[in-house]
């Protein structure tokens, strides 16, 4: 069962988000219904099932709790059906994306705090289940994950998780550092996306293959 506390209401959204993200990238590929429904689903909980798997949460969230299975479905049909309502199909992909982002950050580095973890194992929870549903996705699209290229995508994770923890020794309601930390987290990665800010990144040239 699903309680209505404002952590489960993120927990709900964040699951919302990312299966539209999956169903959205997964259209853009031309896939099938069986295709896109997959990708929503790894896309939706990929992320909270590495982390349960790293704690020893078992069996995962999704399988503790079959609502899960049955919401990604219908959000799965719902994106399907209204996909032509939906305009700017990579402004929309990027915006539930990142809502996704912020969202789930929260409940890892939640998952790290009420499992007794140091505070930086909790704020790579909160990274892994923020990132890992959308590496999955990528991957299995064929593309090399956001997380690796381009934008400020897992940093934007780490200092939200950052924020969560600092919020949390200080005693500050939870329900005011669940809407802070999302905030954070979206906030920074459409801000760098705006301004196309960047880690820098490293390469080097392929030898000269010289004939012999």
């Amino acid at each position: 069962m699903i309680d209505f506390s404002l952590f489960s209401t993120f927990d709900l959204l964040g699951t919302v988000a990312f299966a539209i993200s999956g169903a959205l990238a997964a259209m853009s590929r031309k896939l099938d219904l069986f295709g896109i429904f997959i990708i929503a689903f790894v896309t939706a909980t990929g992320g909270g099932t590495v982390r349960d798997i790293l704690i020893g949460n078992n069996p995962v969230m999704w399988m503790e709790n079959t609502f899960y299975i049955y919401l990604i479905s219908i959000i799965t049909f719902l994106a399907i059906i209204f996909r032509h309502k939906i305009n700017h199909l990579k402004t929309s992909l990027f915006l539930f994306d990142t809502i996704g982002l912020g969202v789930f950050t929260i409940t890892g580095v939640e998952a790290g705090i009420e499992n007794g973890l140091s505070p930086i194992i909790s704020i790579a929870l909160g990274a892994i289940t923020g990132t890992f549903g959308g590496v999955i996705r990528d991957i299995l699209c064929n593309e090399i994950p956001v997380i690796f290229r381009k934008e400020i995508y897992a940093t934007a994770c780490i200092i939200g998780a950052l924020a969560y923890v600092i919020l949390y020794d200080l005693n500050v309601d939870n329900d005011v550092i669940y809407v802070v930390t999302s905030l954070i987290v979206i906030s920074i990665r459409l801000v760098v996306v705006k301004f196309k800010i960047a880690l820098p990144s490293f390469y080097i040239d392929p030898p000269d293959e010289k004939a012999s």
